[in-house]
């Protein structure tokens, strides 16, 4: 194909970069959702009356339904269409939040939140499979994920600032409501923007006994996290949970390898790239959501920040990753193995959060945390978009959907272990620290004191886990992922002919 069919393309293609806008707008909102709704939770709590102990069932309700439910929204992109499977994604989402904007108990909050991630489920990795498949040429398909990452990874953060000043100036129910605009705009450009391949859909019959094993044992492993945070790891319940999920998956696997149209075909994971980006990228979510969820409240509770502070105080980290993905991801992805980007990717973010357990109860923001968060956001750019990258590339188009899916899968799950595995990291920490500095003599001002810094000592050894976890994700890259954009062999969704009509599984 010469370079100017390249840059001109006129079949489905040739609104790709207006696509992209509305795709990146989609995954805006699902990212946001993820923390906006956490600056929110104490004022809902309130005003619906929710108990301490389930008021976790905000964010709960939220992680099960979206982690359990992944891949099989990314076989229904493929079986459905993912345009089509987009925009239904969109609308129930779109439907979910008003739902959860006009809560008036928190049966319906609850309820709210879980069809958000059922719908979540189907949108996440529809918009991602639309972007691989719109983006044929190396070049432009760079630029696409960069932007795209720049969303995935700098949304979080913005959903902290949006969510505090929703909830400071507004109402808990604008961080719900908010999204209603947004996906109805993205909903219109989406319909009459984006043109999807037809080609390589992959249209053989669902495989029920792998959805519900996965959706299961998925479910099982994101509520056994749940509830080793606030149980303890060794509740028997937690424990037995943990068994279940293992038997679960493991049956999953098995099927999966013997059943003529399955869920998850293994050849999507067993590729070393793909698997090492995978592993990677749910490594690196345990260490980032973890501790960023202590930065906050470090943020809140020591330093006395109000929420729209505490929103604006994350924006170093966004200005590192916009600069990671623009300036280094997208410059390099093409030019260097990809491990010698993601490697010292992950070496920057473990040298951003080794200053995090540096902390004290007297730190400066300026001297310590905002430099932590620019150098984490720098390698977390410079990560993010190569990763993506490499999940999708070299896949056949009728398995775009379901590789996508696992990025969004390996992230999320990520992000719930990560969240249950460095709380009770910072809580048993607190708890010796408290123990071992509190005597009968101490004074009650002493005591809250010791509390203080108990507290920061834990989020500083949860912060030493979250460096050993970085850098062991740092490892599994330099380990697993060979590939070398420079030496590419032909791809079905980036071979610069014309697309190959990829047989489907007709079983």
């Amino acid at each position: 194909m010469s370079e100017t069919a390249r840059k001109a393309p006129t079949g489905p293609e040739a609104n790709r970069w207006q696509a992209l806008v509305f795709i990146a707008l989609a995954q805006l909102v699902v990212v946001l959702d993820a923390t906006i709704v956490n600056i929110a939770l104490p004022s809902a709590q309130r005003d619906l009356g929710i108990s301490d102990g389930n008021r976790q069932w905000v964010i709960t309700a939220y992680a099960l339904a979206f982690g359990g439910l992944l891949l099989f929204g990314g076989r229904v992109s493929d079986l459905w269409g993912r345009k089509r499977a987009f925009i239904v994604g969109l609308i129930g989402f779109g439907a979910a939040s008003a739902l959860g904007g006009a809560a008036t108990n928190q049966v319906m909050l609850f309820s709210a939140r879980a069809l958000q991630g059922v719908f979540g489920a189907v949108l996440a990795p529809a918009a991602l499979s639309l972007l691989s498949v719109l983006f044929t040429d190396p070049k432009e398909r760079a630029r696409a994920f960069g932007v795209f990452s720049v969303v995935s990874g700098a949304g979080g953060v913005v959903g902290l600032v949006l969510g505090g000043v929703l909830t400071q100036y507004l109402d808990w129910r604008w961080n719900f409501f908010v999204n209603i605009p947004v996906v109805a705009i993205v909903v219109v450009g989406a319909w009459f923007v984006i043109r999807e391949p037809q080609t390589g859909r992959n249209r053989s019959p669902l495989d029920i006994p792998g959805v519900i094993l996965s959706a299961t044992g998925l479910f099982a492993l994101v509520y056994g996290f749940t509830r080793a945070e606030s149980d303890g790891w060794a509740d028997p319940l937690t424990l037995g949970v943990f068994a279940a999920s293992v038997v679960l998956l493991v049956a999953f696997v098995l099927t999966q390898a013997r059943v003529k149209a399955p869920l998850l075909p293994l050849r999507v994971v067993t590729e070393r790239n793909r698997g090492g980006a995978f592993l990677s990228l749910g490594l690196a979510n345990i260490a980032v959501y973890g501790v960023f969820l202590f930065f906050t409240y470090y943020l809140q509770v020591i330093k006395g920040f109000s929420p729209v502070q505490t929103g604006f105080a994350f924006l170093p980290m966004i200005v590192g990753v916009v600069i990671g993905s623009t300036q280094i991801s997208v410059r390099l992805v093409n030019r260097v193995p990809t491990r010698l980007l993601m490697g010292p990717g992950f070496l920057t973010v473990a040298i951003g959060m080794f200053l995090l357990t540096r902390m004290q109860v007297d730190s400066s923001y300026v001297g310590l945390l905002l430099p932590a968060q620019l150098i984490v956001g720098l390698g977390l750019g410079a990560v993010f978009m190569p990763a993506n990258t490499v999940a999708t590339r070299e896949v056949e188009p009728r398995d775009a959907g379901v590789a996508s899916a696992m990025v969004n899968t390996s992230q999320q799950l990520g992000g719930a272990i990560g969240t249950a595995l460095l709380n009770t990291v910072a809580a048993s920490a607190m708890t010796s620290y408290v123990r071992d500095h509190v005597t009968p003599a101490t004074t009650t001002t002493q005591r809250q004191l010791i509390q203080l810094h108990g507290m920061v000592h834990g989020y500083a050894n949860a912060a030493w886990v979250g460096v050993g976890i970085v850098l062991a994700a740092g490892v599994t890259v330099v380990t697993l992922v060979k590939a070398d954009p420079r030496h590419t062999p032909t791809d079905p969704l980036t071979d610069a002919g014309p697309e190959p009509q990829v047989p489907l599984i007709t079983h």
